[in-house]
């Protein structure tokens, strides 16, 4: 079922009717031009057509890249542009107000990126030689496609993750192995059974939606919900109103959405009858305590258990097959209760193959710190019972509403502004968003750090990368804590944002003076 960002829009689509839409866009394709291999990007909101085309481009053996709809113009054309795509499947706006800039819709969006990018093929202001309306092409197009024959190890897909360089990172997968582990994952981790109603609440746009709202759950042949739109519109009981209409069994959501709707209290949930719920599923970051507690026993009513996932195995017990351990420091193994780098042993069906078109940057940023293992990137704790709690990231990277993003991607829009000579970006946690960004920009002299500063700074983050990157604080710093080496001392920025004065060892600052003063300057609103 899908539902839209209003209660009344909202339609039933049967498999028979998806396969013949996914045909029809697959032939479209093909008149195109687009051969196995190729790659498509697709900057879409979460409407069927997301659902069509990229089925579409896997029957075929072209390689599709999704870019989340939140995403600037400049955030897609660097993706088209790395990936090398021959076509852009796009809509003219979204029904979701956060995906809308300032007196630009999506359409609008994708013409400033495609200025930039020679081969977007739908684009806006219309281009008769290059544009095609999607119900024009589909029209007349054929039902039935054949599928293209593909190898186990042929790429699936490209998604884009924040690198902690800044330069987004093409995540390649497969075609078999990544379709064994999500239709395995789904089955064994939800406990699928086929009177199920699924509903995962992430977008397609990010690896959770990829998997657990595509290609696991069509694997099963599960029934699900497609939701398009937001948790509190037109108002704040919508997650429970969507549950109780279709009778949802399978809730998976994210601890943001989870804090979010615990502020709203308990009220908005009698309204509706939750009693067909027999799982909860958490992703995205770590859950805090809190929010967990609330889910269970106020979502749960008490009887449905949580699974509570990291897709790189599960966050309790490993998945099968999957050999997590954890090390310290110096690469060495930790028995027992312990806490560390989280790794793993040896690969699974699901594991990215590479970054697309740099292998070496693949090989570096996953196996080069501990020799023989593969590393997350992420902290990690085993308990006395062997249960593994993931504690966060471990390198420069945010983790906000469960979107991950790098601190080098956000330092590195505020100094494209003509006011700012340096910029540091740490996180401070955040009652909703689980972390929220936290910025000291140092300016150039004579400039003024002021109000007006501030707000173009905000602004010119969001038209760089998107609104979910915007900053909720922004810090005036005449100097930043560095090395000796001149290497910025991120730790103690963190504590400094979260107002901690117990900084510890401070032997390694070139000068320490400039802790203070930066003490002296935080901002009103984060004390």
């Amino acid at each position: 079922s899908r539902e839209g960002n209003s209660p009344d829009h909202h339609m039933t689509i049967t498999y028979h009717q998806l396969l013949r839409q996914v045909c029809r866009c697959a032939n479209v394709l093909k008149q195109m031009g687009v051969k196995k291999g190729d790659r498509v990007s697709i900057y879409l909101p979460m409407i069927p057509e997301l659902v069509y085309t990229m089925l579409a481009c896997a029957r075929i053996g072209a390689v599709h890249s999704i870019v989340f709809a939140g995403f600037s113009s400049e955030s897609l054309c660097e993706r088209i542009m790395d990936a090398q795509s021959s076509i852009l499947v796009t809509a003219g706006r979204s029904s979701r107000p956060e995906f809308e800039q300032p007196g630009r819709g999506l359409k609008i969006c994708v013409n400033t990126a495609a200025s930039g990018c020679d081969t977007a093929c739908f684009t806006t202001p219309w281009d008769s030689k290059c544009d095609v309306w999607w119900d024009e092409a589909m029209r007349d197009c054929p039902e039935e496609c054949e599928p293209e024959w593909l190898d186990a190890e042929d790429p699936l897909f490209i998604l884009y993750t924040s690198g902690s360089t800044g330069k987004p990172k093409g995540v390649l997968h497969t075609v078999a192995g990544y379709l064994l582990f999500t239709s395995l994952t789904f089955k064994y981790v939800f406990d699928y059974h086929h009177d199920d109603v699924y509903w995962c609440t992430a977008d397609i746009g990010w690896i959770t939606g990829h998997s657990y709202i595509t290609y696991g759950p069509l694997a099963n042949g599960a029934t699900s919900v497609l939701f398009e739109g937001i948790p509190v519109h037109p108002h704040v009981g919508r997650l429970w109103e969507i549950i109780e209409k279709y009778r949802v069994t399978k809730f998976y959501t994210a601890p943001t959405v989870i804090r979010l709707l615990m502020k709203y209290g308990h009220e908005p949930l009698q309204k509706y009858d939750l009693s067909s719920l027999r799982i909860l599923g958490s992703v995205g970051e770590p859950i805090n305590p809190e929010a967990w507690q609330w889910f269970y026993e106020v979502v749960g009513q008490g009887r449905c258990p949580i699974v509570d996932t990291f897709w790189q195995t599960e966050t309790t017990f490993p998945f099968f097959g999957v050999e997590p351990t954890i090390l310290n420091e110096h690469g060495e193994e930790l028995e027992g209760e312990a806490e560390g780098y989280l790794v793993f042993r040896k690969p699974w069906p699901g594991i990215m193959r590479t970054v697309y078109g740099n292998q070496e940057r693949f090989e570096s940023t996953y196996f080069k710190k501990f020799p023989g293992f593969y590393v997350s990137g992420d902290g990690c704790r085993r308990d006395k019972d062997g249960y593994y709690w993931v504690t966060g990231r471990i390198d420069d990277m945010l983790n906000v509403s469960g979107h991950l993003m790098s601190t080098a991607e956000v330092e590195a829009a505020l100094t494209g502004h003509p006011a700012v000579v340096e910029a540091a970006v740490v996180s401070r946690p955040h009652k909703v968003k689980g972390e929220c960004l936290y910025c000291f920009v140092t300016l150039k002299d004579s400039r003024d750090f002021n109000h007006t500063l501030v707000e173009g700074l905000k602004r010119l983050v969001r038209e760089k990368i998107g609104p979910i990157a915007m900053p909720d604080f922004i810090q005036n710093a005449p100097a930043l804590p560095k090395t000796r080496s001149g290497k910025i001392m991120r730790r103690i920025l963190r504590q400094i944002a979260r107002n901690e004065k117990d900084l510890g060892d401070l032997s390694t600052l070139a000068d320490p003076k400039v802790v203070e003063v930066l003490f002296s300057q935080r901002c009103e609103a984060a004390a």
